[in-house]
Formats: structure tokens, sequence, C-alpha cells
């Protein structure tokens, strides 16, 4: 397959049609994001930075997004790439994308999660971590009684 002409591009937000587009790209390859909903990738994307998205012409074919704070940890999230294009070098291109945008270029240390693709990660460069990785799954918590937001004043020298 030519992929000479893959355009790769950091997004803020999708229009209406790229969003379906990335609908119909989760239906289709990846099990794990098959049910997501346009407005819950919406708010997704609009609190992740960087939002990657590659193209082959009109068609988006890849998506990756990670959220960062910008100097200590990073989670790379939903890297995707369209079936009929796995296997031609999209996935490490879309994930080295992500990693070289400058909130992402110099995390200490960057996170994922793969249910399936471990040694494709590990070509890239990431290792097994067993000592940190837990998980809290969604759950009802009561709201803390009484808790008051506290405006503070910005210390001198800082605007």
């Amino acid at each position: 397959m030519d992929c000479s002409n893959i355009q790769f591009q950091y997004v803020e937000t999708l229009s209406p049609a790229e969003m379906q587009q990335l609908i119909t790209l989760f239906q289709r390859a990846a099990f794990w994001a098959s049910d997501r909903t346009d407005a819950d990738m919406a708010v997704a994307i609009a609190h992740s930075h960087p939002v990657v998205i590659a193209w082959d012409g009109e068609q988006l074919i890849g998506f990756a997004r990670a959220t960062s704070d910008g100097v200590y940890r990073a989670t790379i999230w939903d890297v995707v790439i369209d079936p009929h294009y796995q296997g031609a070098g999209l996935g490490r291109k879309l994930v080295q994308t992500v990693l070289s945008h400058p909130l992402m270029s110099r995390i200490e240390r960057v996170y994922l999660m793969t249910t399936h693709q471990q040694a494709f990660y590990q070509r890239i460069g990431f290792q097994e971590n067993q000592t940190t990785t837990m998980v809290l799954f969604h759950q009802e918590i009561e709201p803390v009684p009484n808790l008051v937001t506290v405006e503070q004043e910005p210390l001198s020298g800082q605007i």
C-alpha cells in the first residue's frame, strides 16, 4: 500500500463529519472503543493535548491522543489505525507524532494501556511496568460536605 500521501495533523477539535469518521474508525478497528459516542469523544478530545489524526485524502485513517502535566507524567490514549493501513508503520508514526509534541517531548514518564499490543509498543521503546499500574473503576462518590473553594492571590511576581 502506498502511504506516501498520509498526512498527520495536530487538532484541538473535530468537526461533526470528522467526529463521525472517528466513531466509524473506532467501530471498525478498536474493540475497546466501539461503543463510544460523539458527545463523549468531544469531551475527551477537549481535555486531551495533543490530539493527532491521520488522513489519507478525505478519509480519517488514524487517531491518538494524550493527557499530560507537561513535565512529569503523561498517558497516551486511543491509538488506532484503520485495519487496511496497519502494518505500514503508521501506528509507530502516530505514536511518535504524539511524543514529539511540545507538551510531551520532555515528559519524565509516559504511560499507556493496551490489551493485545504489548509487542508493538515494546518495539517503539515502551516497557512493561508491573509496579505502578492500578485502576479505579467508575463509582458514585459522595460529595465532600461543606467543601469551600478558596481563591488565592497570586504570589508576588506572578501574574
